[in-house]
């Protein structure tokens, strides 16, 4: 199990190289959240056993999801990418035992990674289209 942790490791950390040249590309961000939240609870399950497993995949998620996306749309990322990770890895455990948890994790986390960065997105253009409207009254005193 500890060659697996290591092995998966050395993938999050390369696919995290990759990724910081090329951010915020929407399959790179999700990849990247997805690899996370596996990393995170291959790591946590043999640290902290189920409880350990969701905080790590939340973690990871969270993690990769940050690594892989502009500034603009980091933290919504983010926070989908924690959330899906731990949602994800709950109902796939519940479903399909160990191996269930992993792929739930690596759904969620991608699901919640690309969700969370089209809300950074919609955000972004939204303020911007309210600024750009926005009108400037002049008061002229007589």
């Amino acid at each position: 199990m500890k060659a697996n942790i290591l092995l998966l490791g050395a993938i999050l950390a390369s696919s995290t190289l990759v990724t910081t040249a090329h951010a915020d590309n929407a399959t790179r961000v999700a990849a990247t959240s997805a690899l996370g939240s596996v990393v995170g609870t291959a790591i946590g399950k043999e640290i902290g056993g189920n409880n350990g497993a969701m905080i790590g995949s939340a973690l990871g998620g969270a993690g990769g999801a940050a690594a892989a996306s502009s500034k603009h749309t980091r933290t919504e990322a983010a926070i989908g990418g924690g959330l899906g990770g731990v949602g994800g890895y709950t109902v796939g455990k519940n479903v399909g035992g160990t191996t269930g948890g992993y792929i739930g994790a690596a759904a969620g986390a991608a699901g919640g990674s690309a969700l969370g960065r089209k809300v950074g997105q919609d955000r972004d253009y939204d303020n911007y289209q309210s600024k750009k409207y926005k009108k400037k009254r002049k008061h002229r005193h007589h």
